[in-house]
């Protein structure tokens, strides 16, 4: 079967949303060949990338939808729409694979509607393209109702916000500063011939000109680096760590921020991960194995009490799911499984894992509530939402060079050839009720 077939047949539980690209990729990588791995995951990121403009495209060009036994036909005539708009391969080539993956999908039939379509977009493309551009899903390659929910959130930054979302992704590393300074790190990726520069806003980012594997990185077996965005990066200096602390991270896979907890600060008494699904908690596991780390790793509902001893935490992250749209170009299968519909259950939850979380904190503790969103419904307003009906939490503004200062906490957009979208807030519990505050 063809790279372009199983492209195709990886993509369409995403299309049904079934699924997610983490998940789906890794079955199609393990049945081609090795040389076509890096075309597998061009074509699937690639069109995941574009969802919402190729769809915009195939709305307008076929007579009727495929249907939903079909889709896999759709994914693969998006595939084919991607080659001919963005890589370099040869239109014939292109056209050609793409046609021929039609009889490997048992489904013969549609080689001449597929064919059809293609080489009426690699003729008519510039026709095409001016009878779309005043649509918003094909002018900014996002879906409607995201479209017009950040134009409402953030008037004066959603075109910019959208046009971050469709761009590559950089590379940030955090350096393990329990083995090596970021200076030595920085050497020792200039003599391996990457190129590389400190990050900005936290002390152990470096950023990469360019992406590469993991495996050509110095040390990383060795637990010297990890790969993590720097907006990430920023949820440990926000704990303020001291020694001999109990520190919580709830939702803490796959575990990034919970080993940088542990670089910061190796003199805790206690580091708690609480993840909820138990293949997610393995990957915790991983990290804290190759960076030669200690922390418990317990497999729960961060919104329950079942597991906890009952001794209270003197730092606490909440690092709480969330429609992941401030990461979208790292994860561009979201343009196509979130709906806005998600938005309110998911803050449901966020203030759940939010009022749970308070009740483990000791009197003068602190929490860090975070998510990788860029909508107030799953951040500002969650936090607001907290705040009016616990007397004993003290909201903190953040000061930092990073980011937009909201009511309550900071809001970081995706940036150019820079971090991710982030929000964090800063609370503290009042050491009694009688000097406790909003």
């Amino acid at each position: 079967m063809n790279s372009r077939a199983i492209a195709a047949q990886t993509l369409t539980p995403i299309l049904l949303q079934k699924a997610s690209l983490n998940t789906e990729l890794s079955k199609g990588l393990s049945r081609v060949a090795e040389r076509d791995r890096g075309l597998l995951q061009q074509l699937c990121y690639g069109t995941l990338r574009n969802l919402p403009r190729l769809q915009a495209l195939t709305d307008h060009m076929l007579k009727k939808p495929f249907k939903k036994q079909e889709q896999d036909l759709q994914a693969l005539l998006m595939l084919g729409m991607y080659q001919l708009l963005e890589m370099r391969t040869p239109a014939h080539a292109s056209i050609g694979e793409t046609v021929e993956a039609c009889v490997q999908l048992n489904k013969p039939w549609a080689k001449g509607l597929l064919n059809g379509v293609l080489r009426r977009l690699q003729r008519e493309q510039e026709d095409i393209f001016a009878t779309l551009e005043n649509e918003p899903e094909f002018r900014f390659n996002h879906p409607a109702w995201m479209i017009d929910k950040l134009r409402h959130n953030w008037p004066h930054h959603w075109e910019f916000i959208l046009d971050q979302n469709n761009q590559q992704p950089p590379m940030t590393l955090r350096i393990n500063q329990q083995r090596c300074t970021r200076d030595q790190y920085l050497d020792w990726l200039d003599e391996a011939e990457i190129d590389a520069f400190p990050g900005e806003h936290s002390q152990q980012a470096v950023q990469l000109d360019e992406a590469c594997d993991v495996d050509l990185l110095p040390g990383f077996d060795e637990g010297l680096a990890s790969v993590q965005d720097e907006a990430a990066q920023l949820s440990a200096d926000l704990l303020d760590l001291q020694p001999n602390q109990r520190v919580l991270d709830t939702c803490a896979a796959p575990g990034g921020k919970l080993c940088h907890i542990v670089e910061q600060e190796p003199q805790l008494s206690a580091a708690i991960a609480v993840e909820l699904e138990g293949k997610r908690a393995s990957r915790i596991e991983e990290n804290l194995q190759r960076l030669q780390l200690d922390a418990e790793v317990i497999v729960a509902d961060a919104a329950s009490q079942e597991w906890w001893d009952g001794q209270p935490f003197d730092r606490i992250l909440i690092d709480a799911p969330c429609s992941a749209s401030g990461v979208i170009r790292r994860h561009p299968d979201i343009k196509g499984l979130r709906r806005n519909e998600d938005l309110k259950p998911l803050a449901d939850i966020q203030l759940a894992i939010l009022k749970n979380g308070w009740q483990m904190l000791k009197p003068g503790g602190k929490l860090v509530y975070a998510t990788c969103s860029v909508f107030p419904q799953e951040n500002e307003r969650v936090v607001e939402r907290f705040l009016k009906h616990q007397e004993d939490a003290i909201h903190h503004d953040i000061e930092a060079n990073w980011g937009q200062a909201r009511p309550f906490g900071r809001q970081l957009f995706p940036q150019p050839d820079g971090h991710d979208g982030f929000y964090y807030a800063l609370l503290s519990k009042a050491e009694s009720p009688d000097n406790g505050g909003k």
